[in-house]
């Protein structure tokens, strides 16, 4: 289609452009969600420690303790900062995402064709849509070249439906063959998409199964701080009679239960994690694809452009007049240059896939004035059938029509009609070229048609074989060292295509895919029941010939099978296997609109080695996470404990911490989990552990029995020294003084420890992370001061103590939190 519109089209001036918005709005959809940091501040004073706070302040005031409600007061202020910081954090790596998997769209502004951002288009806009693309806005068509789009989003119908100049088209449908020009005529909310409230991105995602559990955990936690609240409140009021003291110590265990630093350490690592993805490459539609990347199982790859390089070349020509199979090099008899010339005309006149490409080069080479000449195209038959074939319908200079068509061998020597033995002969010499690593194609002409009108379908042409092309397609240079990674990480690879079964065979035994003999074919896998084919599909490694609906056969069937399934793709035809498989992967540089709006990660720069990057961004996320939420885990018992042994075992000395003592942990605690935890580096075996099981708990079995005996341990440690200096006689404010110091630096050494399970400390200490080391220096200042600075002490009740009573703290928190490096070595042996 001609790239420049008609003067009238589209709106002449910047100024026209704003008025149109101004008068129209713009072309977003609204979607519901938190509003810059007034939406996190809405968000975080409805936390319920933030609410369990504002209760303790209340209570201090109430019972005139002006300083500590106060205190609790800076404390309630600081602990939404901290939420507020990592909320607008968490926001701005996502709206930097937003912005760079912003669609964008073709639209003519100031005399020029001009890529603009889709929000960015306004009524009256001159839009061209391309195959692939889904369509902006409303429009009208103005000019159309087989242009049919897929409506099935509107009307649920999953025909396409061609379009005419004059006709409708509608946002969010896609544009499945073809080309046209549109006119818009309504943006964002006013269009039939916005009207009906069906906007994609409107559409709730569903949350995943890490998600479901990080939810439940927390909401039985908080009911359990809900009983533990009743129980304290019940037994200090039955011992005292004072409701508000009793409250108040009943708020201290209720604080000191809820692990409202999950959720927050969850949105911060998905965030942060899909950020660093971004940097490397690899942009996220939502935050949870990154944590079930590190659960891929299966990873189903195209050949052409993912495993092999993104140009071709022709390397060879069989001439079918003459029988000969000749070399691109060198001159070319007219009965040769003619596979090539029709080749060409049978692709688009400006050629965006690379095998086009290629074929235009090497028509330029051997029949220059073909391609400076102008054949316009007349008439044109997408790529239809199973294995494909395309037509299209030029006019010579001359006035002569020409049909040219290329495809699948297969299918043209189908329509050519060729004797048996000639039949035979092509198709044997089309195998041995493709098990030579060439893409072969034929190429047929057709009989001209009459002026009347041209057959419904290409397949009813008059056709004659010309020959076939051979395409050179090398594998990248990093594909093989790309299988191997996968293949370490316990990921399986498999290569689905539409090629011939020889070429996929031959690329995948030149990068050493596991099981590269192991073959299906698209015809193959429609014939196969879905019982058998569950079976064929996990041992088989190359699926050729495929078209879209045996892709998405072979998608569900390993998904029956219990796999995690990842899957690359960049045409049309891709996205319903994109969107059927748990991660799908699209290609930035050559994908096009649809498979990069189904798919759920787009690879920017077509590096299929960027996957590989990916799955170890999401291994390292789960990990630290599981480490961050245990590391929760094991520093909430021993407070828990610390607040309700004393009290049901009817110690002299119960009720020592208050809220001022456990917000002064939460704060040490927030920040270490959703912090420190994040930012550290990958352990060295992560990418060569097998993936982890989608449906396993992250945290249980062994790893809750692990965060149990820690807790304990710490739990134990802190405990004794309680004890023992109660039943030394040491004061209250002496004894309250030991207990929160050996618990503040039983956090320390928890969280030395827990930055790996299996290395030992003497060998993470030199792992570096400085954001740890940071939160690590600020909680021992913050110990020190409160120790040390005498307001403090006496806002928080506690007296001077010797630096040996100190020391024995230090040893107890040793010896409680550090029983894991004991595991380890145990372990290794």
């Amino acid at each position: 289609m001609d790239s420049m519109p008609l003067v009238e089209r589209g709106l002449p001036t910047t100024d026209a452009v704003a008025r149109s918005r101004a008068a129209h709005g713009r072309n977003v959809f609204a979607v519901a969600g938190r509003a810059g940091w007034l939406g996190t501040m809405r968000e975080v004073v409805t936390e319920p420690m933030f609410l369990l706070l504002l209760a303790a302040c209340a209570l201090y005031f109430c019972m005139g303790q002006v300083e500590e409600g106060s205190t609790l007061v800076v404390a309630l202020l600081l602990v939404a900062g901290i939420s507020v910081y990592q909320g607008v954090r968490s926001d701005r790596a996502l709206a930097a995402l937003r912005e760079l998997t912003q669609p964008r769209a073709q639209a003519w502004r100031n005399g020029a064709l001009v890529q603009v951002p889709v929000e960015d288009l306004v009524v009256g806009d001159a839009v061209l849509v391309e195959e692939g693309s889904r369509l902006p806005a409303d429009g009208t068509v103005d000019a159309a070249n087989d242009f049919a789009v897929d409506e099935a989003i509107l009307t649920g119908e999953a025909v396409p439906v061609a379009k005419l100049p004059g006709q409708p088209v509608f946002a969010g449908t896609g544009a499945v063959s073809g080309s046209a020009w549109l006119t818009l005529t309504a943006v964002g909310e006013h269009t039939e998409l916005g009207r009906i409230g069906r906007s994609l991105d409107a559409i709730g995602t569903e949350k995943t199964p890490l998600q479901l559990q990080v939810s439940r955990f927390v909401t039985r936690m908080a009911w359990a701080g809900v009983g533990a609240f009743a129980l304290v409140w019940g037994i200090n009021f039955a011992r005292s009679g004072d409701w508000a003291t009793a409250l108040l110590y009943g708020l201290t265990l209720a604080m000191s239960i809820l692990p409202e630093e999950i959720p927050v350490a969850f949105s911060s690592f998905m965030a942060l994690g899909a950020a660093r993805l971004s940097r490397a490459g690899v942009l996220t539609k939502q935050p949870q694809t990154v944590e079930s990347l590190g659960s891929a199982t299966v990873i189903c790859v195209d050949k052409t452009g993912t495993i092999t390089q993104p140009g071709m070349r022709v390397q060879q020509v069989y001439d079918g007049a003459a029988g000969t199979l000749l070399p691109l090099a060198g001159p070319l008899p007219a009965s040769a240059v003619a596979v090539l010339t029709y080749a060409h005309w049978a692709s688009e006149t400006k050629p965006f896939d690379p095998m086009e490409k290629a074929l235009a080069a090497a028509c330029a080479a051997h029949a220059p004035a073909v391609v400076a000449a102008v054949y316009p195209m007349v008439h044109e038959y997408p790529l239809a059938g199973t294995p494909p074939m395309m037509t299209h319908v030029r006019r010579a200079p001359t006035g002569q029509l020409l049909v040219a068509a290329k495809g699948a061998v297969e299918h043209v020597v189908a329509v050519c009609h060729l004797a048996p033995a000639v039949a035979g002969q092509v198709r044997d010499l089309t195998r041995k070229l493709s098990a030579q690593g060439f893409r072969v194609l034929g190429v047929a002409r057709g009989a001209a048609p009459s002026e009347v009108g041209f057959p419904a379908q290409q397949d009813d042409f008059a056709w004659s074989f010309l020959g076939l092309v051979a395409l050179e397609n090398p594998p990248k240079a990093n594909a093989a060292a790309v299988i191997q990674a996968f293949g370490q990480a316990g990921i399986q690879v498999k290569m689905i295509t539409g090629d011939f079964p020889e070429t996929a065979q031959a690329i995948a035994r030149q990068v050493g895919l596991p099981g590269a003999d192991t073959l299906l074919t698209g015809a193959d896998v429609l014939a196969l029941d879905a019982a058998t084919l569950r079976q064929r599909v996990g041992g088989t490694a190359v699926f050729a010939r495929m078209f879209p609906e045996a892709k998405l056969r072979v998608v569900n069937a390993l998904k029956a099978n219990g796999e995690v399934v990842a899957m690359t793709g960049d045409g049309v035809n891709d996205a319903p296997a994109l969107k059927a498989a748990h991660i799908g992967v699209a290609m930035g540089g050559r994908g096009t609109e649809v498979a990069r709006q189904a798919a759920s990660l787009v690879l920017v720069h077509d590096d299929l080695a960027s996957m590989v990057t990916a799955v170890a961004e999401g291994r390292r996320i789960y990990q630290n996470l599981t480490k961050a939420i245990s590391y929760i885990v094991s520093i909430h018992l021993p407070i828990i404990l610390t607040v309700t042994v004393p009290l049901l075992a009817g110690w002299p000395l119960a009720n020592l911490l208050g809220p001022v003592h456990i917000i002064f942990l939460e704060l040490v605690m927030g920040p270490t989990c959703s912090i420190a935890f994040e930012n550290e580096p990958a352990e060295t075996h992560q990418m060569l552990a097998p993936p982890r099981v989608p449906t396993a708990t992250f945290l249980g079995g062994a790893a809750l029995g692990r965060s149990l005996a820690q807790g304990l341990g710490i739990a134990a440690a802190v405990l004794a020294v309680y004890y023992a200096a109660m039943r030394l006689g040491r004061p209250a404010a002496e004894v309250r003084t030991l207990v929160f110091a050996t618990l503040v630096l039983s956090n320390v050494v928890l969280t030395l420890v827990n930055r790996s399970f299996t290395l030992p400390l003497w060998r993470t200490l030199a792992v570096p992370n400085r954001l740890l080391w940071l939160m690590l220096s600020l909680t021992l200042a913050l110990l020190l001061g409160a120790l040390g600075v005498p307001a403090a002490r006496e806002l928080f009740v506690f007296v001077p103590v010797p630096a040996a009573a100190l020391g024995w703290c230090a040893l107890a928190a040793l010896l409680g939190a550090g029983g894991l490096e004991v595991y380890k070595l145990l372990k290794r042996e």
